[in-house]
Parts: C-alpha cells; structure tokens; sequence
C-alpha cells in the first residue's frame, strides 16, 4: 500500500488504470450516501450533540492533536466532552479506554487520548452503542467528540470538522484508489468548518465554508522508558541521532525535528504499524526519536535510547466561538 501512496500525489499511467475502479468507488459512496440521507438506511441522533472531526483523505492530517485541544477547550468553557474513537487495529468491543490497555486492544490512537488524560475516551467500531454506553457511564457528559467517522453516517452529528493536510492537500484529486479522497471535495461544500493544519491556510476550491489555521508544535522530548526525564533539542546535538514514524504522513514529523535544529537519520513505517523491537534496531545509534502515537506500542522494548516528542495542537480560537455557537451549553 505505500507504494500506491506514493502515486496519490502525481498523475500517471497508473492513476489512469485505476480510474475505472474510482468510478464506481464514487458511485457506490455517492449511493449509501444517499441511501441515509433518504433514510432507507438507518441513522440515529444521540442525546447530546455530536461533533464529527475527520477528513475527506486517507493518511494523517492531524485529527487526533485537533480533537484533544478542542477537548480541552471544550472543558475549560465548563463542558463536559467524551471523545469516541473506532479504535483503529483494536477490538471491536465497546468500552472505555484506560492507560493500562494496549494498542493492540484498543488502537494507538484512542491509547495515546487516554493517557493525556483530558476527558474519557471511549473506542468501539458501532459508534452509535459506543457512544450510548458511553453516556450511560457518564451522565454528565454534555458533548461528544468523535475522533474520525466522518463516513460513519449511521451517527447522526450535529457539527462536522473536516481536517486538511495544508502541505499535501488532496494530492492528485482522484477518489480511491487511483488518489487519496475518500469523497470528492464536493463534500467540503457541506460541512461547518475546515482546518487546515499548516502550509497555506485558503484553498481554492470555490467553498465558503470557514477555513480556520492549525499548527502543530512541541520543544519538549521525554524518555520512553523514563518519562520523568525530559530533554530539549539542544540536549540531542552532537549525537547520532534516528527518528522513526508510522504515521499517516511521516516526512511531516521528520520536518519538524529538522525544524528543530537536529540532523537526523529517518525511518519511515506504514500508518497504524505494529512494532517490534527489531524493526528499531539501527547502527549508530545514540537516540531514537518517535512519536507519541508510536511510542503507545513501543513500551515494551523501548530502551534508554527511545525519545519521545510530545506535540500538541494551537488552533485558532475563532474555531471554538463557533463550535460553541454550535452546541451551546446546557441552560446557557
């Protein structure tokens, strides 16, 4: 699959042969589209207002980073959020997720929600009972964050973010599989709001829809196997330095280390992939960084080598008024 990946951000004989196949991709989606939006097939409105972060293109744009600031500012304006995770690689068991799981159990990324310990993160593939269970559990809960599932149209949601790579964008435009959309970028028209995570905050694809900028950042490092030992940049230079990511969109952590001042030798992994300690195993070697996503499946063989770089999301705050005029505050 990552070579295919590759091909999503050209145009070629490739692209061409997978055109057929994209057609009728966008005609079967287009169809169960319209089968909910007629409601043949069945969707269902949970108690609380739902808030839909996705995007519209397979590989990493930053929505988990986005949904735990927008938790945490959802939490500073008094509400209560849960956040709902398929649990990507996990069980397909509803329940909620807590730091002693594993990703293999739960998914990395509903793991790494967990253990910043902002809100209950909950993971389950039917998110429609996951997310009744969850607000069983708890009744306080005024808004629900679900991190991914903007195709998961059996869940009806009351606001819908949509998360674009400001760097890649949406490669060569074509539908899966000959590019990268999972819809076609009509389906920006409809949504509340998209944001854009760095490069140039306007696309131009004719939509009025508020565009709001996000940027992700972080200077601070920590140790996997010692987490109360911290490190900043400057404390890497002069040493043998690797970074390895399986993430969406690896180059974009690789960057921001070089951003950082640090010359580094990288090591690129498929999204979502299952480590083992051999796959880490590199010469010269005196630090390997990760991040935080890896780092959740890594626990078990990390040495005093392993590095982790926590990043965080800064959002524009514009974005939060308008969620907030969205899901208004119970009794406010």
């Amino acid at each position: 699959m990552a070579g295919l990946e590759t091909q999503w951000y050209k145009n070629g004989t490739l692209q061409l042969i997978l055109l057929p196949a994209s057609w009728l991709f966008r005609i079967l989606m287009s169809l169960r589209r319209a089968l909910y939006r007629s409601h043949i097939l069945k969707s269902y409105r949970l108690p609380v207002p739902v808030i839909v972060i996705g995007n519209i293109s397979v590989g990493g744009t930053g929505k988990t980073p986005l949904t735990l600031a927008i938790a945490q500012q959802f939490i500073e304006q008094g509400y209560h959020p849960i956040i709902l995770s398929r649990g990507f690689g996990g069980t397909t068991e509803q329940q909620q997720v807590s730091c002693k799981h594993t990703a293999a159990a739960v998914g990395d990324e509903p793991l790494l929600m967990a253990q910043r310990g902002i809100c209950p993160v909950w993971v389950g593939r039917d998110r429609v009972a996951t997310g009744l269970l969850a607000l069983r559990a708890y009744p306080q809960c005024d808004v629900l964050l679900c991190d991914d599932g903007l195709q998961h149209y059996r869940l009806r949601r009351d606001v819908e973010i949509v998360v674009v790579d400001g760097v890649r964008r949406f490669g060569n435009t074509h539908l899966l599989p000959a590019g990268p959309l999972r819809e076609p970028l009509t389906r920006l028209r409809t949504v509340d709001a998209i944001v854009i995570n760095g490069g140039n905050i306007t696309l131009r694809q004719n939509i009025s829809v508020t565009q709001y900028a996000m940027q992700l950042s972080g200077t601070l490092f920590y140790n996997l196997k010692h987490p109360e030992k911290t490190a900043s940049a400057s404390d890497f230079r002069d040493l043998r330095l690797h970074a390895a990511a399986g993430i969406g969109h690896p180059q974009r952590f690789f960057d921001y280390l070089t951003t950082l001042g640090l010359s580094i030798t990288t090591h690129a992994f498929p999204d979502h992939h299952s480590y083992l300690a051999c796959d880490l195993q590199f010469d010269a070697c005196d630090i390997l960084v990760i991040t935080e996503k890896d780092a959740v499946k890594c626990t078990s063989f990390a040495d005093d080598k392993f590095w982790v770089l926590r990043v965080d999301a800064r959002i524009d705050s514009a974005l939060i008024a308008h969620l907030i005029r969205k899901v208004p505050l119970h009794g406010c």
